[in-house]
């Protein structure tokens, strides 16, 4: 995520940590692996590739792994194309 973009938008930034990561991101019925997996696949399907490598980091250190996110690609492919798994695949390549 880019912080310095956010601060041209202060409650835009104050609703980002606040809400989204200090309320939907720590509530319990998903954890934060499942929650990863699901942001992944949401912005993957919606073409929202500028802001894979920040959350690909942060699946990463949720305990997902490289293999895991090759396979959420590989499967996404069916169902958001192939070009949309290719531009993920590009993305976790370039930022290793």
């Amino acid at each position: 995520m880019n912080k310095d973009l956010l601060t041209l938008a202060p409650k835009l930034k104050t609703l980002t940590d606040d809400v989204l990561y200090h309320d939907i991101w720590e509530r319990r019925l998903l954890n934060k692996r499942e929650r990863s997996i699901a942001t992944l696949s949401v912005l993957i399907s919606l073409g929202r590739f500028e802001q894979l490598p920040h959350h690909i980091n942060l699946a990463k250190q949720h305990n997902v792994n490289e293999y895991e996110l090759i396979e959420l690609f590989t499967h996404l492919a069916f169902y958001s194309g192939w070009p949309a798994a290719m531009s993920a695949l590009k993305q976790l390549r370039d930022n290793q």
